[in-house]
């Protein structure tokens, strides 16, 4: 039984355990986004994260602990000087796991785990969706359309044009009273 255990031990023993995330922390905090089954990936999560959130506080001490899991300087200085500053804000929730289907061989459920500020794709879809919010517009119902009536459309448009033309009479109009009296001072 596994009562009241929370780590999933991945079939492997303790020792082939930890250096199994360890090396998949290291490629993850290395190209921000690796492919593996959904079991390793939630490890990985529940491995890597502590360690972020260690990260964020750049100390002498903070290094040496995120050393002792990494076991890899490169990934160390990665995560501490590109990683770290990124995600200073964020309280939490530094990847993110998406299901990618099964895996051919043995239809293990696969997932890509990557970090979540370093993902330029979603980065700009959000930007792109934040742009389109603002222009976007829910089509009436048949019932509503037939209710309302078409004068107030015709008064936005009307509104539109209001402004413009008055601007351009009252330029009509002051051109020939500005010539008016240069042609009575000559008629004089």
């Amino acid at each position: 039984m596994r009562h009241n255990k929370a780590i999933n031990h991945l079939s492997r023993k303790s020792g082939h355990r930890k250096a199994l995330l360890a090396n998949m922390a290291v490629s993850l905090i290395k190209y921000k986004r690796i492919n593996t089954t959904e079991a390793k990936a939630k490890a990985l999560k529940m491995y890597v994260e502590p360690l972020i959130t260690k990260s964020k506080e750049d100390t002498t001490h903070s290094r040496r602990i995120v050393f002792s899991y990494l076991k890899n300087k490169e990934a160390v200085t990665e995560l501490f000087r590109n990683i770290a500053p990124k995600v200073a804000s964020r309280p939490g929730g530094y990847t993110r796991v998406l299901k990618t289907g099964f895996r051919h061989g043995d239809s293990a459920d696969m997932a890509l785990i990557e970090l979540v500020d370093f993902n330029e794709a979603a980065l700009a879809s959000t930007a792109k969706k934040d742009a389109k919010k603002s222009s976007t517009r829910r089509s009436r119902s048949k019932k509503a359309a037939e209710a309302a009536p078409a004068a107030p459309a015709v008064e936005e448009t009307a509104a539109v044009e209001t402004p413009v033309e008055p601007a351009a009479e009252a330029k009509a109009e002051e051109t020939p009273a500005a010539e008016a009296p240069a042609e009575e001072k000559k008629a004089e």
